[in-house]
């Protein structure tokens, strides 16, 4: 993927200038997208995702190492995707298989000051881990879904950063000036990430629940629909793993969570705990944070 995108000395693209070149390229790679559709199609069985799955042998020999490590707990080695799917289950295996596949958005690319795509992508993952926990601590029943929404929140951020370069780059120099990062860029872009990262995520078929966390995790209050509580434990977590350095953008600039911390009945208690619990999370599935 390369940074051209447009130049910083011309005006701004407008947003279907930009969800027009990001369709036109195909940005997200194929077996992602048919992996999720797969998934998200109740009609759908294990049979039908291994077949998506071994179109591509990277791809499943990265979900295999993902399986066989200390973070899911096998007992024996797990040497094929049949295997896997019945140990771990199709949502589970849809999320490693995602995973390994969204990250190759977040591959190459200099440093821009406190940013970086690695960063981004090791906040996505943070985000995402984090989200299960808090779901699961709340006894949510789809917590994978509450991990793939957490994971997805800011594909915004990395969409600007590869087609619209140089107006992020001035996006974020404009942060040295305060103000947050969303409203940095509607002054500089017309737009923000969640804006183009929702419609986006419409083009390409992501969950409902997925759709609403990048749309919504930067304005829960804005959203009246039944994917209220995942939004909550996306929001409250991306503040989470803000404060911890986990950062989208480099800079440690969290967004109020109290509204999430009410809805979901945490505690402080809760919170510390959940904090360890991330720790722990984090260094079991490390394998994730590479790209």
């Amino acid at each position: 993927m390369g940074n051209a995108g447009f130049l910083a000395a011309e005006a701004p693209p407008t947003l279907d200038r930009v969800l027009a070149r990001i369709d036109e390229i195909s940005t997200l790679p194929q077996v992602a997208l048919n992996v999720m559709e797969v998934a998200n199609d109740p009609r759908s069985g294990a049979a039908d995702l291994k077949e998506v799955m071994e179109t591509d042998a990277a791809l499943s020999a990265r979900v295999l190492r993902c399986v066989n490590s200390s973070a899911y707990g096998a007992r024996e080695r797990i040497t094929n995707l049949q295997q896997a799917i019945a140990y771990l289950g199709l949502k589970q295996i849809r999320n490693l298989a995602i995973t390994a596949s969204v990250s190759e958005l977040f591959r190459g690319a200099d440093a821009i000051g406190n940013y970086s795509r690695k960063g981004l992508w090791r906040h996505c993952v943070a985000v995402g881990l984090c989200a299960r926990l808090l779901a699961m601590r709340r006894r949510i029943d789809q917590f994978e879904d509450v991990f793939l929404a957490g994971l997805l929140h800011d594909i915004g951020i990395i969409l600007e950063d590869q087609h619209v370069h140089g107006h992020f780059r001035r996006v974020l120099a404009a942060m040295e000036s305060g103000g947050t990062f969303p409203e940095n860029e509607r002054q500089i872009l017309g737009f923000d990430h969640t804006i183009l990262g929702g419609r986006i995520a419409e083009k390409w078929r992501f969950p409902e629940s997925v759709r609403t966390a990048i749309r919504y995790h930067h304005n829960p209050s804005g959203y009246k629909g039944q994917d209220l509580t995942t939004l909550h434990c996306v929001q409250a977590a991306n503040a989470i793993c803000t404060l911890k350095g986990y950062t989208a953008v480099g800079v440690k600039l969290a967004d109020s969570f109290q509204e999430a911390i009410l809805a979901l009945a945490l505690t402080r208690e809760d919170i510390l705990v959940l904090a360890e619990d991330l720790d722990q999370a984090l260094a079991e599935h490390a394998l994730l944070f590479q790209i």
